[in-house]
C-alpha cells in the first residue's frame, strides 16, 4: 500500500511540475525590472504574450531595443516585435550595442537614449536586450547619472539590481567617468 501511495505522490508531483513550469514562464517576463514606475522598465527579450502584458499592465509608449542586427536571426523575435509594435501603435527605437566584449554604450547611443527619455510622449519606455542584463544595466545607469542626477554609487546599485550580480571594476570606472563628465557640464 505504501509503495502505491509513494508512486501516486511521485506522479502527482511530476504533473504539478509539468504544469507549473510553463505557467511560470507564461507569467514571467525575462529579467523584468521597474527602474522608475511609469517611466522606465527593463527586461530581456519579450516573447509572445509578454508584449500584451507589458502594454496593459505598464501602458508602454515606447520600446527601445539594444540588440544588434545580427541577433535578429534568433527565434524570429524581430518580426514578432515589429508586428506587435505596429499593431499597437507603440514607438520603436533601435539603439544597437554590441553584446561582447564592449557592451558599454557609446556617446551617440547615450545621447539618443537621453532624447527618447526626455520626450514625455515616449513614456513609459521598455528598454530591452536579449538577456536584459549587461547592455540594459549600463545604459540605464548612464541615464540615471546624466538625466536624473544619480551619483556613481547610486547608479551602480541600480546596475547591480538589473544585472543580478556585482558590477565589475570597468563598469564602476565607467560610472565614475560619467559622473565626473556630468558634474563638469552643470
Amino acid at each position: 500500500m505504501a509503495k502505491k501511495q509513494n508512486h501516486a505522490t511521485a506522479i502527482l508531483i511530476a504533473l504539478v511540475v509539468i504544469i507549473a513550469v510553463p505557467l511560470a514562464r507564461h507569467f514571467h517576463i525575462k529579467n523584468f525590472q521597474t527602474v522608475l514606475p511609469g517611466v522606465l522598465y527593463t527586461s530581456g527579450q519579450p516573447k509572445n504574450m509578454d508584449y500584451t502584458r507589458l502594454l496593459y499592465k505598464y501602458h508602454l509608449a515606447t520600446i527601445v531595443n539594444l540588440r544588434q542586427e545580427d541577433e535578429h536571426r534568433e527565434d524570429h523575435w524581430y518580426n514578432e516585435e515589429m508586428t506587435w509594435v505596429r499593431q499597437n501603435s507603440i514607438n520603436y527605437v533601435a539603439l544597437p550595442i554590441a553584446k561582447r566584449p564592449d557592451y558599454f554604450p557609446n556617446a551617440e547611443v547615450q545621447r539618443e537614449f537621453m532624447q527618447v527619455m526626455a520626450d514625455k510622449k515616449n513614456l513609459p519606455v521598455l528598454l530591452h536586450s536579449s538577456s536584459g542584463r549587461k547592455r540594459v544595466s549600463m545604459l540605464t545607469a548612464a541615464w540615471l547619472i546624466k538625466a536624473k542626477g544619480y551619483g556613481a554609487s547610486e547608479a551602480v546599485d541600480v546596475l547591480e539590481k538589473i544585472k543580478g550580480k556585482s558590477a565589475t571594476k570597468k563598469e564602476k570606472q565607467f560610472m565614475e567617468t560619467l559622473t565626473k563628465k556630468t558634474v563638469k557640464k552643470k
